[in-house]
């Protein structure tokens, strides 16, 4: 049986739990949280893991997992992966975005090689990792990535302010540049750019279009990609986690396949 570890107990880890309390192959044995979820933690894990503990640090478990799952957010990297990493204990990571910043990247690699283990990179809330990550071995050329979102979805980000959200009447590019910068100035927004830049041509040369777009309820993703193994296109209308519309509801199964994968007989 594999014993898993989580962090954070939001909408992401709770989903994740309802679909794992019946597989008889995983055994959450623990939640990281900080201090002032602990009360909503223990009243979360009551309902669909009662078998683990709410914790606020690895060492409170006062035992070793077998894997650690991060779904908490980018604070979460430097305060509970790496130091896992250096432990020896292989890490799945949901927070893609974070590496953007190439210090993380950096630090997150280093510690991994010092604990002799990996860190695991999840796809998230797009699809195609896989062959764009073929691709590269061969030869990329070229990998654009275009986002777009119901208008409100940007609120709160450079482009509210920038435009007027609420008054758009049609879809409206509101960036154009490279992932990096994309990262930079849309940080909520980086994962699935930053997932496409690791495993294709990087963050500097992975263009970015982001769209507001106030006739779309969904979140669509489109990727192509073109090199020395030919070319392709993906496009994905992404519905929303129930319990979080800001998030993808293809980010949570992307979790539960990467832990599957590691406890079953079986992987694909």
């Amino acid at each position: 049986m594999l014993k898993v570890a989580m962090i954070g107990c939001g909408a992401i880890c709770t989903s994740v739990l309802e679909i794992l309390k019946n597989d008889a192959d995983i055994s959450v044995s623990c939640v990281i949280v900080g201090e002032a979820f602990r009360a909503a933690a223990q009243d979360t894990l009551a309902r669909v893991a009662p078998q683990a503990k709410v914790v606020t640090t690895l060492a409170e478990a006062g035992e070793r997992p077998d894997l650690l799952v991060e779904c908490a957010g980018h604070s979460a990297l430097a305060e509970h992966v790496i130091p896992a990493l250096q432990q020896g204990i292989p890490c799945v990571v949901v927070s893609i975005g974070a590496l953007s910043d190439t210090d993380i990247a950096a630090k997150l690699e280093a510690a991994a090689r010092e604990g002799k283990t990996q860190v695991q990179l999840l796809s998230g809330a797009i699809g195609g990792i896989d062959a764009l990550a073929a691709a590269r071995i061969g030869g990329l050329d070229s990998v654009v990535y275009t986002g777009r979102k119901p208008a409100n979805a940007w609120k709160d980000t450079p482009a509210d302010g920038a435009f007027d959200l609420d008054a758009l009447t049609e879809p409206t590019v509101i960036f154009e540049g490279s992932a990096g910068e994309a990262a930079r100035l849309y940080p909520k927004n980086a994962n699935v750019a930053a997932t496409l830049s690791l495993a294709g041509v990087g963050l500097d040369k992975t263009q970015v279009r982001l769209i507001a777009d106030p006739t779309s309820k969904e979140n669509v993703h489109h990727v192509q990609a073109s090199g020395a193994f030919g070319s392709f296109e993906l496009t994905m209308r992404g519905r929303p986690l129930a319990a979080n519309p800001k998030t993808s509801a293809l980010t949570v199964y992307s979790v539960v396949r990467a832990i599957g994968n590691l406890a079953h007989a079986v992987a694909i």
